[in-house]
């Protein structure tokens, strides 16, 4: 009889750690630069870097993916166990992943801290309000949101076109209901009427710049560029203008500090800001990143979704910033994803996968697997070694894995496969020996395209370069206008973060495989001038989600004890 292998909660409740201090130790780092919240997690200040970069840097890792599935393909768990399995070949690794939102922990997604035994722990904290950082980047932004109100009631000589109000509220929950909204109700002293929405708190810009600022100074310039809108005569008006910039900083002193956890095996994580890779650049802070290359001999970072999502961003924003730039980047695919991008199947969130996808059938792995080879060239036009992990499943097929690898075989590309959920970092041993391997590489990194390059080329160059998209693009009237704007006010020179859904390289969620004859449209565009990116919204992007008919957040509860059930 086949043993029932225990929930995430219960494997992660059963773990014996060590005090956060010691992590932090192991990673070099110095006591008085280690403020302990509680016993299993930490922040780091940022005075520690100093000590930190006078040593050299550990070999740069990214994480990325084939397109996922609705349900998703264990890159965090993959992430976690690559961390631990280096252990095993003596090596120190530490991994920087994003903080989950509570909207998607609630809703179908669940919780972010891995699976089984590759995860980051505690991971009630993780999933759960971690130190604050969440909320403190929803009350910044809000407090800002609060003041141009105010501007507009009090009628300000900053004189801010009431109609072209661009900075809405956010709010860490998934609630359709918010997206479009009226303010200002009631008397006359309840403010000026007008429409605005609610987006979910990982789009905000607040949450861009903690995740981008090199510095507490750094970020607090940042603050102070972000754009609410136009005054009358189509001037861009700040947060420096509205006078909110210097507070706004203040509310999030402690949460530019990035947060220290572990692996179930010990393994350092730095865990810090979570901007979904859908409808921001989805990836954990640069100075996460700063410190953990200085703090092992791997770093591995992870970014959202697939190389045409999170790692393009990583690329072409985050390593602009930074200057900072990887050795390698992996790849995680699975059996199940290369089948769906066949086309012969369909995977929905909250059904059971469908029982033809569960049946041996190599052919159907092969069949997918134009979707894996435009994610290695998305990795390889960047000039970086692509590795692929294999992420097993106990319903895959030893054919099906073997087509996995030959697949990576033809390719040219190094492969393993990880059982990191079943076996944690003993599964992973031999992915990592292949990470090492093309780390060790000569690296040839570089940008898709030159900062000068004009905004319309640049997205051009990703539609056509990186999603495949032979039509070209399609702008919308008021996309077109607004580009035009953006040159004018000078934010040409910036990179792009394009919002497009994460379930096909093409901006249809129904499209599988690589298609390429589609064209890519573009109906609105936004400047993040604080962050210092383009954002052009293609397709039906919603940047506030909403909850499904079965959410997650059903199954969550307490315990007569008082202990947290139905986490995942």
């Amino acid at each position: 009889m086949t043993a029932v292998m225990p929930t995430d909660l219960e494997i992660a409740r059963s773990a014996r750690l060590g005090p956060i201090e010691m992590v932090a130790a192991d990673m070099g780092i110095d006591p008085r630069f280690v403020e302990p919240y509680g016993r299993n997690v930490a922040k780091i200040r940022l005075e520690a870097l100093e000590e930190l970069e006078k040593r050299p840097p550990a070999r740069y890792v990214v994480v990325t993916a084939m397109t996922p599935t609705p349900l998703g393909e264990g890159k965090t768990t993959v992430t976690v166990g690559l961390g631990q399995g280096f252990r095993y070949l003596g090596k120190r690794a530490v991994v920087a992943i994003r903080q989950p939102s509570m909207g998607p922990t609630f809703g179908i997604k669940g919780g972010a801290a891995g699976g089984g035994y590759s995860q980051v722990v505690p991971m009630e904290s993780l999933n759960l309000h971690l130190t604050g950082d969440m909320h403190a980047v929803t009350a910044a932004h809000n407090l800002l949101a609060a003041v141009v109100d105010s501007h507009l009631f009090r009628r300000s000589n900053l004189d801010l076109d009431l109609a072209q109000v661009t900075w809405r509220r956010v709010l860490d929950v998934n609630d359709r209901a918010l997206r479009n909204i009226v303010v200002g109700l009631g008397a006359r002293v309840d403010g000026i009427p007008r429409q605005a929405g609610f987006d979910i708190t990982p789009a905000s810009e607040v949450m861009a710049i903690l995740a981008l600022a090199t510095s507490l100074e750094d970020l607090r310039a940042r603050m102070g560029r972000i754009v609410v809108g136009p005054n009358r005569d189509g001037e861009p008006v700040t947060a420096e203008d509205l006078r909110a910039a210097g507070a706004m900083t203040v509310i999030m002193r402690d949460a530019v500090k990035p947060n220290l956890l572990q692996t179930l095996e010990g393994t350092p994580v730095l865990v810090h800001a979570g901007p979904f890779a859908n409808i921001a650049h989805g990836n954990s802070s640069v100075l996460a990143d700063r410190i953990g290359i200085r703090a092992g001999d791997i770093l591995l970072t992870e970014a959202g979704f697939g190389a045409d999502m999170g790692a393009e961003r990583f690329f072409n924003l985050k390593c602009r910033v930074s200057g900072m730039t990887p050795d390698a980047a992996l790849i995680v695919v699975t059996v199940r994803a290369l089948k769906a991008h066949s086309g012969r199947h369909r995977i929905v969130a909250g059904q059971a996968l469908p029982a033809a996808l569960l049946e041996e059938n190599p052919d159907d792995v092969h069949a997918g697997s134009d979707n894996l080879l435009r994610h290695i060239e998305i990795v390889r036009m960047h000039g970086v070694t692509p590795v692929v992990a294999i992420n097993a499943f106990p319903s895959d097929h030893p054919s099906e894995l073997e087509a996995c690898r030959e697949i990576a075989e033809k390719a040219g590309v190094r492969s393993a496969i990880a059982r990191p959920h079943s076996q944690g970092g003993k599964g992973c041993t031999e992915l990592a020996e292949a990470v090492l391997e093309a780390a060790e590489e000569p690296s040839t990194f570089k940008f898709l395209y030159p900062d000068d390059m004009p905004l319309r080329r640049k997205i051009e160059e990703i539609a056509e370069r990186v999603y495949g998209a032979e039509g070209g693009v399609a702008y919308s009237v008021t996309a077109s206008r607004q580009l035009a704007e953006m040159e004018r006010l000078g934010y040409g020179g910036f990179p792009l973060c394009v919002a497009k859904t994460n379930l096909s390289l093409s901006a249809d969620p129904m499209l599988t495989g690589a298609p390429s004859d589609w064209m890519l449209p573009v109906r609105e565009v936004r400047a993040a001038a604080g962050a210092g990116f383009i954002v052009p919204i293609c397709g039906d992007i919603r940047l506030m989600p909403g909850l499904g008919s079965a959410p997650a957040l059903e199954r969550i509860d307490l315990d007569e004890e008082g202990n947290i059930v139905g986490l995942s």
